[in-house]
Parts: C-alpha cells; sequence; structure tokens
C-alpha cells in the first residue's frame, strides 16, 4: 500500500489493481480508497433502490437495466465512484465490464461516514457527465430522496421527495419514492 501512496493511479490502472481484491474501493485523485462497511439500514435500503428502480423499468419497457454497487463510473483520468445503484440505457453488451461509462440515473444512500462526499464531490462529478439525468441521494434514517435532475441548459434542479412518485425521464418511468426505502 505504501507504493500506491507515492503514486497516482488512472482509471485504467485502478480497475486492474481492484479487479478480484477484497473489499469495496474508489478512486479518488489517483488514490484507492476503501469503502467503509455498511449498517443493515444502508444495505436495505440500496436494495429496495434497486428493486424500484427495475420494477419502474419494466412497467414502461424500457431497454435499460439496473446495476447494483460494484459497478464503475470513470469520472475523470484518476477518479471513479462505485455507487449504491444505477440505471443505463442500453445495458452494456460485454457483460465482463467493471465500469459502466454511461449511466443516466446514479443513486447514493446516505451513511455518516459519506454525506459531505454525496452531497459536494460526487454531486459534482456524476452531472459531470453528459450522459447522468438523475442523481437520487436516499437519506434512510429520514426517508427522504433528494432528487438532483439535469434541467434546462444544463441547470440541475432539485427536489426533496418523501412521497409521491419520482419522475425519472429521460429515460422515462416513474418510480413511488416510497419503495426506494426498506419497509420498517
Amino acid at each position: 500500500m505504501a507504493n500506491l501512496a507515492q503514486s497516482q493511479m488512472d482509471v485504467d490502472a485502478f480497475l486492474l489493481w481492484a479487479d478480484g481484491r477484497q473489499g469495496r474501493w474508489e478512486l479518488r485523485d489517483g488514490q484507492p480508497v476503501m469503502m467503509a462497511p455498511e449498517r443493515a439500514a444502508h444495505a436495505l435500503t440500496k436494495f429496495a433502490a434497486q428493486k424500484a428502480l427495475e420494477h419502474g423499468i419494466e412497467r414502461a419497457g424500457l431497454p435499460c437495466r439496473v446495476f447494483p454497487d460494484g459497478m464503475t463510473v470513470r469520472i475523470a483520468a484518476r477518479t471513479a465512484f462505485e455507487p449504491d445503484a444505477l440505471v443505463v440505457c442500453p445495458p452494456p453488451a460485454d457483460l465482463n465490464t467493471m465500469e459502466i461509462p454511461n449511466p443516466v440515473i446514479v443513486v447514493e444512500v446516505l451513511s455518516p461516514s459519506t454525506a459531505a462526499d454525496d452531497h459536494g464531490v460526487k454531486l459534482d462529478g456524476y452531472f459531470s457527465l453528459p450522459s447522468v439525468m438523475h442523481y437520487l441521494i436516499l437519506d434512510a434514517d429520514r426517508r427522504v430522496m433528494i432528487h438532483h435532475r439535469r434541467g434546462q441548459a444544463g441547470a440541475i434542479e432539485t427536489r426533496v421527495l418523501r412521497d409521491g412518485v419520482a419522475a425519472l425521464d429521460p429515460p422515462g418511468f416513474e418510480a413511488e419514492v416510497s419503495g426506494f426505502f426498506a419497509i420498517e
């Protein structure tokens, strides 16, 4: 690990390094960063979000696919994040890939150790990608969805949703906000 601290990895080198490695990792400014273990509520919220997205896609009959955590999203040459869920349309042809280059929807579930990053560097990073239309931040403790959406002329529009429906267009489906949270 000392060798890594002295060098700057690009995303391609990171993906080779991370392949088969224990734990979950992201690349921040050229440095691999291990992600913290999750609480059960975090894991259940991720799973609920993945199911809510999948259900909406199926109902709308869209050629999209939901991916759980584990997929890498390249933000810049030396930065890559691993969201808690994402949607891509159409799905990649190569299912041996570790990277999704063009997500349309990205989901992060808040945790005490990541909240500042989720609202800051990740918000900026995900919307630096032209493909990202929606960035959903889920607060499992308060059961609140913060829906950032790419609007007119690239402006980022934000809605705070506690109930009702999240309109995810593009790609063109709706999902019940309550479905993104684990049943208590």
